[in-house]
């Protein structure tokens, strides 16, 4: 029983390393758009102004740009092909805001050109969200079955979890790839003065974090379960 036998899980270590990397990575997305939302752009645009321009300037005519309630909820959807800017972004002529606007612009554009990973990954989230919400409930049962039944149930909840991770790490090149879209539309069009391109990077370079961090503590407690579960297979 090692460890386990008095209550102790050294795997959940893991846990917690991934808790700590997305805690650490909100954290400077947030002070990061917060000190550049005070650094209004001498271009005089809106978020949805810039977003507006990025489309335009893409040869997109076929993407609604629309208000979203919250903070920091922008995001594009493909299915109903809307950029949806938060409260912070729409309205606002903040270098952060406009570096988010662009940034959810390039997601249209990914979508427009087709771009693979952006498809891989929109053909993956319905047996994401299937993996994700049947993982733990899977192991869960395992564990009050046999060990043959048992075995099999909590292995297939680990290859459940292995689709969301899966999903996590398609994330990420999509992610990059529409901030670096967004990064040269506004610089080879001079949508924001030449100044302002380091603050926008630093912005999207924050907001990037996140995903890292999150695909990370993905990993990590994919890892804990192969981990916690592997004795019991041999068993």
């Amino acid at each position: 029983m090692g460890y386990y036998g008095y209550g102790l899980d050294p795997t959940y270590i893991l846990v917690l390393i991934g808790a700590v990397l997305c805690m650490l990575a909100s954290a400077r997305v947030n002070s990061t758009f917060r000190t550049y939302s005070g650094h209004r752009s001498a271009s005089g645009m809106t978020g949805a102004q810039m977003a507006e321009r990025v489309l335009s300037l893409a040869g997109i005519s076929d993407v609604r740009i629309q208000h979203v309630s919250g903070n920091l909820t922008d995001h594009y959807d493909p299915r109903s092909k809307t950029v949806n800017l938060s409260d912070s972004v729409y309205s606002s002529g903040s270098i952060a805001a406009l570096s988010v606007a662009a940034h959810e612009c390039g997601h249209a554009i990914q979508h427009a050109r087709a771009y693979f990973p952006l498809t891989f990954r929109s053909t993956l989230v319905p047996v994401a969200n299937i993996g994700s919400t049947m993982a733990w409930p899977l192991i869960l049962a395992g564990l009050f079955f046999s060990s043959g039944t048992g075995n099999i149930l909590i292995q297939i909840g680990i290859w459940a979890f292995s689709l969301s991770v899966l999903f996590q790490l398609v994330t990420l090149p999509v992610e990059f790839n529409a901030s670096h879209r967004a990064l040269v539309m506004m610089e080879d069009n001079q949508l924001v003065p030449r100044s302002e391109m380091p603050y926008a990077e630093k912005v999207l370079g924050a907001a990037a974090l996140t995903y890292v961090a999150s695909a990370a503590a993905s990993i990590l407690q994919l890892l804990r379960l192969i981990l916690l579960f592997s004795g019991r297979n041999r068993d």
